[in-house]
């Protein structure tokens, strides 16, 4: 079911699926993305948890910030919103953007597990592949040529190029914020997933996370890019699982 809710200056868009009285797991997606992007997970595990997906504020459905974000107003927002849902201790999946706020959340919330999709953490990352080379790259790849169509509205959309003032804003402080330190105070174990021919988050940043961490691994895609998590759907979804049972 999707459902917006109002918190401070922003109407969140999300869905909240699968079997409330199960472990939650809270996906979160990239920056130019929304829902769409995490959903082929995201209903691979509706028959076995809660799974919410998340439009983060500026994206998809939900309404953008009235001011320009740091990550911790990005932060206070996820917090408020799993408090008004009753979701304590999930599990938190996320890309790229998403995954930077999910290592931010993690370094001082309570977090049972952590999947990162090629997650930047350093200031020196660069911005992801403009929307030609992205939509070429999708085209190759079979699971995401059947997102083309969402892709051409959504993927690049919101790139300082083409984005408002205060998206603008909020995606120079998001890459000039380097985490590392609070990433060194994660506790809960931590699956990293990564292409080795990601250009936008270098597999080199993926195992320099992993050593920052108490408890991570790295599972590494060959002959993939800063989609691995997709573009090889089927291994994602059997990794992600036996992460969790764990």
């Amino acid at each position: 079911m999707v459902i917006k809710m109002e918190i401070e200056d922003i109407f969140l868009n999300y869905v909240d699926l699968g079997k409330k009285d199960e472990k939650p797991i809270v996906l979160l997606h990239g920056w130019g993305q929304n829902i769409e992007m995490m959903m082929p997970i995201a209903r691979n595990f509706m028959n076995s948890n809660r799974v919410i997906v998340i439009d983060l504020p500026g994206f998809g459905k939900s309404s953008e910030p009235t001011y320009d974000y740091k990550l911790s107003d990005y932060i206070r927002i996820i917090e408020t919103f799993l408090k008004e849902i009753n979701v304590t201790n999930p599990i938190l999946i996320g890309h790229s953007f998403g995954g930077k706020l999910s290592l931010l959340f993690a370094s001082n919330h309570e977090v049972d597990k952590l999947v990162l999709l090629a997650s930047p953490f350093k200031k020196e990352i660069k911005e992801l592949s403009l929307k030609v080379k992205v939509l070429k790259k999708l085209k190759e790849v079979p699971i995401l040529k059947n997102l083309e169509s969402f892709a051409k509205k959504h993927i690049g959309s919101t790139d300082y190029k083409n984005a408002s003032d205060v998206m603008r804003k909020i995606l120079v402080n998001h890459i000039n914020q380097d985490i590392t330190e609070d990433v060194k105070e994660i506790k809960c174990p931590a699956l990293l997933i990564w292409g080795d021919n990601d250009k936008a988050v270098p597999i080199k940043d993926a195992y320099e996370l992993e050593s920052l961490m108490n408890d991570a691994a790295v599972i590494v895609y060959p002959n993939c890019t800063h989609y691995a998590y997709l573009e090889d759907l089927g291994k994602t979804i059997s990794v992600i699982n036996s992460f969790i049972k764990e």
